[in-house]
């Protein structure tokens, strides 16, 4: 691993911005974790999977209703992800340390492990966010080439049509190959996994063996082999797809800015972290409040890059004052008014990294 550090001089961006937000909670008289926004959404969802679940296995629903019914399942535990256990993971559902661990385990429900992911997106991602070398989001090379300085191979030509392939069966991947990746080689991409106590080791090995019984024994036993493996199948196509894009919109797109670190014994960031997470985040439909619901608010990626302990659900309510703040400070606010254009420039990008580079890249 580079050992990557940001610019330490004292941040008056930052400390403004802190403040203004700080204002704004104290003079609100608001906690900054979640409200019954946030949990009315989780008393929406979690059931909603639970019912949806029980129906495909107990009811006898046509293949079309079946199929329609597993894809809307998949969408379901996305949210979910989005909203309760990505709020929770970082510590920001509750108040009380024991609800986000707990909630923060829905996680496992959904095929993953809570550990693995807190010390992967909390720590490394949040860190060096688009720093290639470290970041492992954008550690896809070479099956996808994210930024100019990752290897081009002939392939990226097309990748900008087959990455919709990649994405839909990014969960699938995720549950059955990626987490026993990074938890038999301890580490993830080119940083050493924090060391797991006896307690984290037993959790992803029963949560995993739980996974195969409710998601594949059990529906078999059931519905039998083929009707299931059509279920399954749409239900993580629908949930990869939902989560790859909508992480893919926060940083892989034309207005994000990337750091290069592969390869590097060390590397300092010329600006200081808060200035660095502006540059290589943005926004998308901040007025849409369907997908603003949806997505649990990862649509003001700036505001959760900035301040991920604070809930979600205060994000469309702080974004004017970030704004402003950037605006104060002469930096950018990357975002596009509607999903539609920020999907439009995350394939514009991917097609111009796909091309050949002029100069060779190591």
């Amino acid at each position: 691993m580079s050992k990557v550090t940001f610019n330490n001089k004292k941040s008056v961006f930052y400390t403004a911005l802190k403040a203004n937000v700080e204002n704004y909670f104290k003079e609100n008289n608001i906690k900054k974790t979640g409200n019954w926004k946030l949990y009315s959404k989780t008393a929406i969802l979690f059931p909603s999977a639970i019912i949806i679940y029980i129906v495909l296995l107990t009811q006898p629903v046509s293949a079309l209703l079946g199929i329609a019914l597993s894809g809307l399942l998949g969408l379901i535990l996305a949210s979910i992800g989005f909203n309760v256990m990505h709020d929770a993971c970082h510590g920001s559902y509750s108040s009380k340390k024991w609800v986000n661990e707990l909630l923060g385990h829905s996680l496992n429900a959904l095929g993953g492990n809570a550990f693995i992911w807190k010390f992967k997106h909390n720590i490394i991602h949040h860190t060096y966010t688009n720093v290639d070398g470290i970041d492992d989001d954008i550690a896809k090379s070479p099956l996808m080439r994210q930024c100019q300085t990752q290897k081009w191979v002939p392939a990226h030509r097309f990748q900008h049509i087959y990455v919709v392939l990649v994405y839909a069966i990014s969960s699938f991947a995720w549950v059955f190959l990626m987490d026993f990746n990074k938890y038999f080689q301890q580490k993830v991409f080119t940083t050493p996994l924090q060391k797991m106590s006896t307690r984290d080791h037993v959790i992803f090995w029963l949560s995993k063996v739980f996974y195969a019984i409710f998601y594949i024994a059990i529906p078999v036993s059931l519905v039998g082999w083929g009707p299931w493996a059509i279920g399954f199948a749409c239900m993580h196509i629908t949930m990869g797809l939902a989560l790859a894009l909508v992480f893919q919109l926060a940083h892989v797109v034309e207005h994000a800015e990337f750091e290069a670190a592969l390869g590097m014994e060390s590397k300092v960031i010329e600006n200081e972290w808060a200035i660095h997470q502006i540059k290589t985040t943005a926004n998308f439909a901040p007025k849409n409040h369907f997908i603003n619901w949806y997505v649990g608010g990862l649509n003001y990626q700036v505001e959760h890059h900035l301040f991920p302990r604070i809930s979600h659900v205060h994000y469309p309510a702080i974004s004017k004052i970030v704004e402003d703040t950037c605006k104060e400070f002469n930096l950018p606010y990357n975002t596009y008014s509607t999903m539609t254009a920020s999907v439009a420039s995350h394939f514009r990008m991917m097609k111009q990294l796909g091309q050949k580079p002029t100069v060779a890249v190591a």
